[in-house]
C-alpha cells in the first residue's frame, strides 16, 4: 500500500483551495502542498488556516502545517533575569514598521553553520507586498542609529505569525521580541505562532500544542478585530 501523496497545485497561480490539514505528511512533518504562488491572496489564505511557506531556493514553493505546533501565548512569555536586566538598562531603542525591508534582508543573511537561506528574493518580495498592505510587520532594535536586531511576521486578527529574527549584538532580538510581546498584550493579541519548535523559543515560554487545538484557537482569533492603536506605537 502506498503512503499519502503530496498535493501539488497545477499552475503557478492560486486557483484552488488548500487540501485539508489532515492530509499533511508525517514525514517530513507537516508538508501539505507544493506549488501555487506567493501572492498576497494565497499567503493570507494559508496563514488563516494554519499553513505557512518554507522552501529552499532550488525547490518549488512548499506549504507546511506541522503537528504539533509551536506557539507562544503573550501572557506566558518568560524573560530571564539577564533579559530583564537588559530591558531595564535601556541600551536599545525599539520601533515598529520603520525599516521592514532592512529587517527582512538582515533575516535572509546566511547564519553561522548554515550554507544558505530560505528567505529568497521571491519570499522577500512577497512579504514586502504584505507589508505594503499592512498585514506584515517588522520590529526594529537600534543602538543609536545602527539596526542591531529585529524580527518580522504576519498579523491577522489577534494572531501574530512570527517568521524570522536576527541579532547583530547580544540579546538584541530578545529585546525586540520582549517589547513586541508587551505591546501585543496591550493590543489584545491572543497568540503568537512560532511554527516549529526551537530551544531558543521554548526557553522564552513557547510550548507545543496539537495541531487541532492550534487550528481551533486560530479560527477563534484570526477574524477578531485588531486594536485601533496596533502597530502605531513609537
Amino acid at each position: 500500500m502506498s503512503g499519502p501523496e503530496l498535493y501539488c497545485f497545477k499552475t503557478e497561480s492560486y486557483q484552488s483551495s488548500f487540501p485539508p490539514l489532515e492530509q499533511a505528511l508525517t514525514e517530513p512533518d507537516g508538508l501539505l502542498a507544493a506549488g501555487g504562488a506567493l501572492s498576497a491572496t494565497q499567503l493570507v489564505d494559508a496563514y488563516s488556516q494554519g499553513i505557512f511557506p518554507w522552501f529552499d531556493p532550488d525547490q518549488p514553493i512548499l506549504w507546511w502545517s506541522p503537528d504539533p505546533r509551536c506557539v507562544l501565548y503573550p501572557a506566558r512569555f518568560h524573560a530571564s533575569r539577564s533579559l530583564r536586566k537588559t530591558l531595564k538598562g535601556n541600551r536599545f531603542r525599539v520601533t515598529f514598521d520603520q525599516a521592514f525591508e532592512q529587517v527582512i534582508t538582515a533575516c535572509s543573511a546566511p547564519r553561522k553553520n548554515s550554507g544558505g537561506t530560505w528567505i529568497t528574493p521571491l519570499m522577500q518580495a512577497a512579504y514586502t507586498e504584505l507589508h505594503h498592505q499592512q498585514l506584515a510587520h517588522s520590529v526594529e532594535v537600534w543602538q543609536e542609529r545602527d539596526l542591531v536586531g529585529g524580527l518580522y511576521g504576519v498579523a491577522l486578527g489577534q494572531v501574530f505569525f512570527g517568521e524570522s529574527m536576527f541579532s547583530r549584538v547580544s540579546n538584541a532580538s530578545k529585546v525586540g521580541l520582549a517589547t513586541l510581546v508587551h505591546y501585543l498584550l496591550d493590543w489584545d493579541y491572543r497568540l503568537i505562532d512560532c511554527q516549529v519548535s526551537s530551544d531558543h523559543m521554548i526557553r522564552l515560554g513557547a510550548e507545543m500544542i496539537p495541531r487541532h487545538r492550534f487550528v481551533e484557537e486560530l479560527d477563534a482569533a484570526v477574524t477578531l478585530p485588531t486594536a485601533n492603536n496596533a502597530w502605531r506605537s513609537e
